[in-house]
């Protein structure tokens, strides 16, 4: 079957951007002008995904709000004639059909994905990480890639090898330059067990069969129901292909990224990005940085 539903997990609290997360949502942080959950919607448009279940929690309206329509806004660019700012404000609501489901207690992102089962169907999906950025979107290649072979595939990533108990760490076998099998996975190792360096990053399309080894998984780090732990359990029982991703990626969660991403999609703009490089430039001289 196609892949044409996605799942964006964004109920976290984003507790390392406070005291500008107390009152919004990290999701909602605008990256030079558009929020940052707005990219990962508009990789999984481009992905081919038309159905999107968003799922959040207290304090999150400012999304829901975000992808609605504001016939108020949209009537007050009519009359003034910026038809511009008007088609991009009805492009956010009109991109597809998004719907919001809440998680109700926080208890870990294998929990976040099963509260959107229902919705989900018996239909293969793709899991965006709402805070995470890849400016080379994987999610294309690896439906290709699940259309190919009818198995969940999940993004890999190389990271220093002092970096991978953040992670979920996999155990691959080679299948091509851009291609492994997952014999295993473990969720945030110590360095010293980790399997290898390769760590699953905010980028999955599933088999429907995902929802029920949830639903057998046990608890796992910090008492919470990990996907890590679910794919593990996939993999006993049906192949899971891991894309190994070389693009850039910055997850917003961390004020560094967050800072990082803004500035590389700030400098590709064709609107502000020669000034804002000229500035970079002028910026690096008088800071005698080169």
């Amino acid at each position: 079957m196609a892949v044409t539903k996605a799942i964006i997990p964004a109920a976290g609290l984003g507790t390392r951007f406070l005291p500008a997360t107390k009152a919004q949502p990290k999701e909602m942080l605008p990256l030079v002008d558009k929020p940052a959950i707005q990219y990962v919607v508009e990789e999984a448009v481009r992905a081919g995904i038309t159905d999107i279940i968003i799922v959040t929690g207290r304090g999150k309206r400012s999304l829901e709000d975000h992808f609605d329509r504001s016939f108020e806004l949209e009537y007050y660019l009519k009359a003034k004639g910026d038809k511009r700012k008007l088609d991009a404000v009805r492009e956010i609501s009109e991109m597809a059909d998004i719907y919001f489901v809440r998680q109700g207690d926080p208890l870990g992102l294998g929990h976040a994905v099963a509260c959107a089962e229902r919705h989900i169907g018996g239909e293969p999906f793709a899991v965006l990480l709402g805070d995470d950025i890849m400016t080379d979107g994987p999610l294309r290649r690896m439906i290709e890639v699940f259309e190919q072979y009818g198995r969940s595939v999940i993004a890999l990533q190389e990271v220093p090898l002092p970096e991978i108990s953040a992670y979920g760490a996999a155990k691959p076998e080679p299948i091509d330059d851009q291609l492994v099998k997952v014999l295993d996975i473990v969720e945030k190792p110590a360095p010293e067990a980790a399997p290898s360096n390769l760590a699953a990053i905010g980028r999955y399309v599933f088999t429907p069969e995902i929802f029920s080894v949830l639903r057998e998984t046990a608890p796992g780090v910090g008492g919470e129901l990990q996907l890590t732990d679910a794919i593990r359990g996939l993999a006993q029982v049906q192949a899971v292909y891991g894309y190994l991703y070389e693009g850039a990626r910055y997850d917003i969660g961390k004020k560094i990224d967050f800072l990082r991403a803004t500035v590389e999609l700030a400098s590709e703009r064709e609107d502000i990005g020669r000034e804002f490089r000229e500035f970079l430039a002028d910026f690096a001289v008088r800071k005698k940085l080169v």
